[in-house]
């Protein structure tokens, strides 16, 4: 979940009150991260903020918001954007990366392992009314809007999971395609960006083809819950 987290907990075992090392030392670790990272490439993406921002203060404190320096820009840029068309729109980051090392894993993401992958949060309404900063799924991830048969045939092991057991526990939103159309032609039209993954059905559904709008594939995760796009 982290990649610093299991040194600190490593530390935190030499101590007799175990946590609260650990939550001293990740401390520790973490300042370290945010002062080091710059030095390896990678910059934080902002946690708080009025157009872009993380979903969650899970995917600061994990770590899990370090890109390299243009891809903030580019979400920074993409966000004033959609702020400007849309005035009021919050654009939320899920996962980016870590802040050290490439080809380190980043569970369960086949890739985000470079600092030039970033995931965006769907738009989402309520009787027509756009909520800001708001999300289906408490994490961002796992709100399907896809409802029919799945495209790509049954596999094991496979993480394109449908995860239906968590769909009647989630808010009861609405996907807001015009917000979400708007970003994915952004994107597109950026020459800074190589790919971006949609499912091809909610791409047809809202007419953002482009030749970097891209199916994933059927071994990785579904792109029906979130917005995936990196750099060249």
């Amino acid at each position: 979940m982290t990649q610093l987290g299991g040194l600190a907990w490593l530390g935190a075992l030499a101590f007799r009150r175990r946590f609260p090392a650990f939550a001293g030392l990740y401390a520790v670790v973490f300042l370290a991260a945010h002062l080091l990272a710059p030095t390896y490439g990678r910059v934080a993406l902002p946690c708080f903020g009025d157009a872009l921002r993380s979903q969650s203060p899970a995917y600061c404190l994990m770590m899990r918001n370090f890109v390299v320096p243009e891809l903030r820009h580019v979400a920074q840029d993409t966000a004033q954007n959609a702020n400007a068309a849309f005035p009021g729109t919050v654009t939320l980051t899920l996962d980016g990366g870590f802040p050290f090392w490439d080809e380190f894993p980043m569970l369960p993401h086949l890739s985000h392992d470079d600092g030039e992958k970033l995931d965006l949060a769907f738009y989402y309404q309520r009787d027509g009314e756009y909520l800001p900063g708001t999300t289906r799924s408490p994490i961002g991830f796992w709100a399907f809007e896809l409802t029919g048969p799945d495209a790509c045939p049954p596999a094991f092991p496979t993480m394109r999971w449908g995860m239906s057991w968590i769909q009647p526990l989630l808010r009861d939103l609405r996907f807001e395609p015009e917000r979400t159309a708007h970003v994915i032609r952004v994107l597109s039209a950026d020459p800074r960006v190589g790919k971006i993954f949609v499912e091809p059905e909610l791409v047809t559904a809202m007419s953002v083809q482009h030749e970097k709008v891209r199916f994933q594939g059927c071994r990785a995760a579904r792109h029906d819950d979130h917005i995936h796009f990196q750099l060249k």
